[in-house]
């Protein structure tokens, strides 16, 4: 049985049923794309069988390559069954129960995001009851790097991934307040990885401001972004950092769900 990982785990110990499952779950828990070497001194098996094992996870989606083609995160399918995961319906109500507290306390809306591979996607929200609010529908992906929730998954980035990412492409200015150069946002999620929190100031739609903060999960990794956003009329940035106590009380509640 794997309750932490794999050690010392030799080559007869592991079924070869569940040898795939075993080396994806592996690759999860170290939270970091991992090489083929790795996996193979972890799972104390041959070296053929880890690349076949690997390459078979990548061509059903549940792996995929990093950037530098040589080592190997979550794929597409792997992700989808994660949200899945989080998404059912005893986990769902306990969040929704913490997501409703927080919004009726606040009297704005409230995000739930996880990360993906090409931005955050909302995974649950519970709408302010104003008549004038802005709509981004659960399933809703929005970009990195003018977003409260992508930029705070973006400070907790190593330095190398961070910088990989942002210069990736161009980065695109979605309102005339989205910072499009990739130096002056690593300064800002350097701020924003100190101070614990991130901010929208207007930077995605014109016309609303957000604060978010981390969800992490048990070993203190970003599991999601707790957001809080509103149309300027009513509240202004600042006001809505204010607000930061009660969603970071939140965050630590919907944390013990994981």
């Amino acid at each position: 049985m794997v309750e932490d990982g794999l050690s010392d785990k030799k080559e007869g110990q592991i079924p070869t049923n569940l040898r795939l499952l075993i080396l994806v779950e592996e690759v999860v828990r170290r939270g970091v794309a991992v090489k083929p070497s790795e996996m193979i001194e972890a799972m104390g098996l041959p070296k053929p069988t880890v690349h076949r094992l690997m390459q078979t996870a990548e061509a059903e989606g549940f792996l995929q390559r990093d950037l530098d083609a040589r080592a190997y995160g979550p794929g597409p399918r792997l992700r989808k069954l994660a949200l899945n995961t989080m998404s059912s319906e005893h986990l769902r109500t306990a969040r929704l129960s913490i997501l409703k507290g927080i919004a009726e306390d606040l009297g704005e809306t409230c995000n739930l995001a996880t990360p993906d591979r090409e931005g955050m996607t909302y995974l649950d929200r519970v709408e302010t009851k104003w008549p004038l609010r802005i709509q981004l529908p659960i399933g809703t992906r929005v970009p990195f790097h003018c977003t409260a929730s992508g930029k705070m998954y973006l400070s907790t980035l190593k330095a190398s991934a961070q910088e990989a990412i942002l210069r990736a492409q161009p980065l695109e200015a979605a309102t005339n307040q989205t910072c499009i150069d990739a130096d002056a946002l690593g300064s800002e999620l350097e701020a924003i990885a100190s101070r614990g929190y991130s901010t929208d100031d207007e930077e995605f739609i014109t016309g609303m401001v957000a604060v978010a903060v981390p969800v992490w999960d048990a070993h203190q990794r970003l599991l999601a972004t707790l957001s809080v956003h509103a149309p300027v009329q009513r509240h202004s940035l600042k006001d809505l950092t204010e607000f930061l106590p009660s969603l970071q009380q939140g965050a630590a509640e919907l944390s013990k769900l994981t």
